[in-house]
């Protein structure tokens, strides 16, 4: 058992989580009701901003294997580098196909998350993690579709 990382997420972590929303439902929205020679530029923000939450949840999963040192997960470490590098992909993709794949790859992290966090006893941010998951990625599917308009 990691000491007291198997708690339940605090107040301050919810309210940092779903404060971490905000950019993604602006930058959504921007999309549609900003001038449309603003679209590609506030998609390529869409898109940055989600490969770096995508590139966040996987270092989570490095610090979850630090905390258990003893015993590192080798499908832990692995698997915290691989949404940096298909965050990277998308970026290189662009907002169209990039977001998208941002989108594909938040549901990934949490498929994973799901699988691993009882390893580390971290299964109470779960609830969280999925609301998280739905809204930043519904949000990268509008934008897509605004980019695309």
């Amino acid at each position: 058992m990691i000491a007291d990382h198997a708690t339940a997420a605090s107040i301050w972590a919810k309210r940092m989580g779903y404060g971490g929303l905000i950019p993604f439902v602006t930058l959504a929205l921007a999309v549609f009701v900003a001038d449309p020679a603003r679209h590609a530029l506030l998609g390529l923000a869409l898109l940055a901003y989600g490969a770096t939450i995508a590139s966040f949840l996987g270092a989570i999963h490095w610090g979850l294997a630090m905390a258990k040192a003893s015993e590192p997960s080798l499908f832990s470490l692995g698997w915290g580098v691989t949404p940096s590098l298909v965050a990277w992909g998308a970026l290189m993709a662009g907002p169209r196909v990039g977001l998208l794949l941002i989108a594909g790859l938040l549901w990934a992290c949490f498929a994973i998350d799901r699988v691993l966090y009882s390893r580390y006893e971290a299964q109470e941010w779960l609830p969280m993690r999925l609301v998280l998951t739905f809204v930043a990625s519904a949000c990268c599917i509008a934008g897509a579709l605004g980019v695309s308009l």
